[in-house]
């Protein structure tokens, strides 16, 4: 008796649901999905305890006919793919006909959906259709599925907390509306409100129904394109950051992606910028040919493959490098206070319990209750944050003035336009750094002998890779040779490398090469070694300087490529408007105030 057997449909099912269906996120996704394949304008979720009770999604999209409403539920069941070639040419979100099958297989789902004519009702249980009826005629479908994984104990068992569970939700949601600015999303979860947008098609404007006006405020638009691709949307200021890579978003053909390789491009490029542990908000939507992209690789549909990534991480870095390259980023000491209708707290805590488990947890989640449906919202000049800028590199430094010193660590200036305080150490280092970068960016064969050689002993595996790596020393201008056992003698460095404390400086930059080992790259070298030389060479706090170094300090900084940051993404300056200072004195609005 042969005892390979072809598998019954409904455990067929069970198994890509688990592949398919994660957890409540993954059906509130695949649902979503469908509603935008089908043309809608508007597409509501509503979630009983995040999901865990119930999940329903309405859309006003072109629905279905009874044949197809029972259809839809079969496996590989789908209207998106007719032949092969349709495989490399996908222009829709969903394509695998898993989905819905998937998911009834491990819950209770009614369908409603109408053409326009009259509509049809069906139901199933664990992937059993119990019923099938007329219903309503109205345009559209409506998906609803609960006791999710009721049939399933071990996947319901280890979900996550409601919490989670809800900002997964909450987060796909918030992706997805920006993917799609021309279509409205509505999210209620427990008959509050998490988001909602207005479909207007402005994307700056979804922006600011998700994260609010205030980084809407600080955000640059960006756009590139090359042959084959076209890149548009939105990036912080570096001031502006978060502790998670969430928060940089990229969309491809309206498909909501993760692709850690474009994540590390975006952040490399703000580089110096920011904090390296801290990540900006990044908003990036890709038009490219489907032929180019592979979406297949992955049943949820977000991990993809570029046939030209290569292309796709130069054109990102040479458009955020371009934008950050033009402005004047010296954050305000004083937060801008933005006269809007939205006073009260936006934000409220909500108990509440997560019942589809044995054991009931208590979670507290964050309401957004400061919405105004009627509130009016211009977006003229947000997005026009952008200074106009002249080619020279000054005109992004205003003209600085210095008058005093702070604890020896902050110089004050001042201008037509406020007070500034500088970080004179942060200042310093940023001078160095670009200083640095360039002498080990351009190196020269020029060099200094010492008077007495620098000799170090190592042990046997690290004078090995200094061994294996004395051309890299030697081309930046070291004269650097074996010496005994395990042993070397540096006879003479760069002449750019300032002698004081020179035999420190060898000894870190011997130090940066040894911990590199095999993983050693030119570029990391010389990036490593010129933050590293900038921060021992810099001014360092309580070091009181002269009226004459303050004006060479600001000098040098006008001549800096970006001097708004020290290489660690520290600022090096923040401001104070006249107007600030007015209002923190109480002068402001007084009009006798001498």
């Amino acid at each position: 008796m042969a005892k390979i057997k072809v598998m019954d449909e409904l455990l067929a099912n069970k198994i890509a649901a688990g592949e398919v269906v994660e957890r409540c996120a993954s059906v509130v996704k695949e649902l979503v999905e469908n509603s935008i394949d089908a043309d809608s304008h508007e597409i509501k979720v509503y979630i009983e305890e995040a999901g865990t009770k119930s999940i329903q999604v309405i859309d006003d999209g072109i629905g279905m006919d009874k044949e197809d409403a029972v259809l839809a539920f079969g496996r590989h069941a789908t209207s998106k793919l007719k032949t092969e070639d349709d495989l490399y040419q996908i222009d829709t979100l969903g394509f695998r006909g898993e989905a819905l099958a998937s998911i009834a297989s491990v819950s209770d789902v009614i369908l409603k959906t109408s053409i326009g004519k009259v509509g049809t009702c069906v139901e199933l249980h664990g992937g059993k259709v119990v019923s099938i009826e007329s219903s309503d005629a109205r345009r559209g479908t409506s998906m609803t599925v609960k006791n999710l994984f009721y049939n399933t104990p071990a996947r319901l068992k280890h979900m996550k907390s409601l919490y989670t569970e809800l900002s997964s939700i909450v987060d796909y949601m918030n992706k997805i509306a920006l993917s799609h600015p021309n279509i409205k999303f509505t999210l209620i979860n427990n008959d509050n409100v998490l988001l909602k947008t207005d479909g207007s098609g402005q994307l700056l404007k979804t922006i600011k129904d998700i994260y609010g006006i205030s980084i809407v405020k600080k955000m640059l638009s960006v756009e590139a394109s090359d042959a084959d691709y076209d890149v548009r949307g939105y990036i912080s200021l570096p001031e502006v950051h978060r502790s998670s890579r969430n928060h940089m978003i990229t969309l491809v053909n309206g498909r909501v992606v993760r692709n850690s390789e474009l994540n590390k491009t975006i952040n490399d490029a703000y580089h110096s910028y920011k904090p390296d542990t801290r990540y900006p908000i990044v908003v990036l939507m890709i038009d490219v040919d489907p032929s180019l992209i592979d979406v297949n690789i992955h049943p949820t549909k977000m991990d993809i493959k570029f046939s030209k990534l290569e292309e796709l991480k130069t054109l990102i870095a040479d458009m955020i490098h371009k934008e950050l390259k033009k402005g004047t980023f010296i954050p305000n000491a004083v937060e801008e206070e933005f006269d809007i209708k939205e006073e009260k707290p936006r934000y409220v805590e909500q108990k509440i319990s997560f019942g589809t488990i044995n054991e009931e947890v208590e979670d507290y989640i964050i309401i957004d209750e400061g919405k105004n449906d009627n509130q009016l919202f211009s977006l003229e000049g947000l997005g026009e944050q952008n200074p106009k800028q002249e080619e020279r590199k000054e005109d992004r430094l205003p003209d600085l003035y210095p008058v005093g010193v702070v604890h020896g660590t902050y110089i004050i200036c001042q201008n037509d336009k406020g007070m500034y305080l500088i970080d004179q150490h942060a200042a310093k280092e940023r001078c160095n750094y670009e200083y640095y970068k360039k002498k080990f960016g351009n190196p020269t064969n020029e060099n200094t002998a010492m008077l007495f050689p620098y000799t170090e002993e190592f042990t046997a595996s690290e004078y090995i890779i200094l061994k294996e790596n004395f051309d890299v020393l030697r081309n930046i201008g070291f004269v650097v040779e074996e010496f005994g056992v395990n042993s070397i003698i540096v006879k003479a460095h760069p002449v750019w490398l300032k002698t004081e404390d020179v035999e420190d400086s060898i000894r870190k930059i011997l130090e940066l090469v040894i911990s590199m080992e095999k993983n050693f790259s030119i570029e990391k070298f010389n990036e490593s070694a010129a933050t590293m030389l900038s921060c021992k060479k810099a001014i360092k706090a309580n070091d009181f300087i002269t009226q004459a170094e303050m004006e060479k300090l600001i000098e040098d900084l006008h001549q800096c490529e970006n001097p708004f940051h020290c290489p660690h993404g520290r600022p090096t300056m923040i401001f104070y408007s006249n107007y600030d200072l007015e209002k923190l004195f109480k002068r402001s609005g007084f009009e006798n105030s001498q």
